[in-house]
C-alpha cells in the first residue's frame, strides 16, 4: 500500500493565507526592547567612555565600563535626564574607601565625573609632599617605577607610578607626573556629614575635591553608581575613519577587566 506522508493544504483561489500584521509585532518587540534596556540602565547597569586621564593607570582614554547603580541606590540623578526630581536616596548605602565611583559633578549636574572615593563624612584629608593622610595617619606608598602614556593629545608624558595602601583589602596605583605639584601639599580637608571626598588617581593631573573652587565636596546625592567593570577599551590614538586599524587598536589585555 503507498502511504502519503505529505498532504497538501487546499486553499480556495482567491482567498490569500491570513498574517499577523508585520509592523504592529515589530513595533512591540521594539518597544519591549527598548523598555528593558531602560530599566536595566536605570537600576542596574549604565555604560560610561572615559573621555580623559585623571584616572590614569586605573583608567585610560578609551576605556568603556558598566557602572552598578544600585550599589549606593538611587537618587535623582539615577534617572535619565535628572528626572523624576526628588531629593534624597532610596535604598542609600555609603561607598566605601577606595570605590571608583560616578557621580554627578557638583556645579554642573549635566556633566559625570569618575574618581576614587578616599573620604567619608567626619574624615581627615590631606596631602603632604604628595603622601595622602586620612585622619592624621600617612597611607603607605611604595615606588613602582616609572610608566609611561599619551594623553588624548598624543602627547608622551612619563610619571613615577605608586601603590598606595588604603586599607589591607583596598590598593591601588597612582601616578604622579612631578614632585611639589600645585597639589601635592594642601590644607586639612574635613569631609562634611552627608558628603564625600574623590581624588583621580593621576594625582597632578586630576581636578578633584582637592579644588574646593571646582568640585570639592561630593553630596551623597550627587553620587550615580560604582565603576566594576572595563567590558571594551580601544586605544584612541587611531582614527575612527581608519576602519581597517579597529583590531589592532583594541586593548585586548583590558576587556572584562574588574576595577
Amino acid at each position: 500500500m503507498k502511504l502519503n506522508l505529505f498532504k497538501k493544504k487546499n486553499f480556495k483561489e482567491g482567498n490569500p493565507v491570513k498574517k499577523s500584521n508585520y509592523w504592529i509585532e515589530n513595533l512591540k518587540t521594539f518597544s519591549i526592547a527598548i523598555l528593558i534596556a531602560l530599566t536595566l540602565r536605570t537600576f542596574a547597569f549604565e555604560p560610561f567612555s572615559i573621555p580623559s586621564g585623571s584616572m590614569k593607570p586605573t583608567l585610560l582614554e578609551g576605556d568603556y565600563l558598566f557602572v552598578s547603580k544600585y550599589s549606593y541606590g538611587y537618587s535623582r540623578h539615577s534617572f535619565p535626564m535628572s528626572f523624576p526630581g526628588f531629593s534624597g536616596r532610596i535604598f542609600g548605602s555609603f561607598p566605601e574607601r577606595g570605590d571608583v565611583a560616578v557621580f554627578k559633578f557638583t556645579k554642573n549636574t549635566k556633566i559625570d565625573y569618575i574618581k576614587r572615593i578616599i573620604g567619608l563624612p567626619g574624615d581627615k584629608i590631606q596631602i603632604k609632599n604628595g603622601i595622602l593622610f586620612l585622619n592624621d595617619k600617612a597611607i603607605n606608598r611604595q615606588s613602582m617605577g616609572l610608566w609611561s602614556a599619551k594623553d588624548r593629545n598624543n602627547v608622551m608624558y612619563t610619571y613615577d607610578k605608586y601603590e598606595e595602601k588604603l586599607s589591607d583589602s583596598v590598593v591601588y596605583e597612582v601616578l604622579d607626573a612631578s614632585p611639589n605639584g600645585m597639589l601635592d601639599n594642601t590644607d586639612v580637608y574635613t569631609v562634611p556629614e552627608g558628603y564625600f571626598f574623590a581624588m583621580g588617581d593621576n594625582r597632578d593631573q586630576s581636578s578633584d575635591s582637592r579644588i574646593l573652587s571646582q568640585l570639592g565636596f561630593i553630596p551623597f546625592e550627587n553620587l550615580v553608581g560604582k565603576a566594576q567593570i572595563i567590558f571594551y577599551s580601544r586605544d584612541r590614538e587611531e582614527s575612527l575613519w581608519k576602519l581597517w586599524l579597529w583590531p589592532s587598536s583594541i586593548r585586548v589585555e583590558r576587556l572584562f577587566k574588574s576595577i
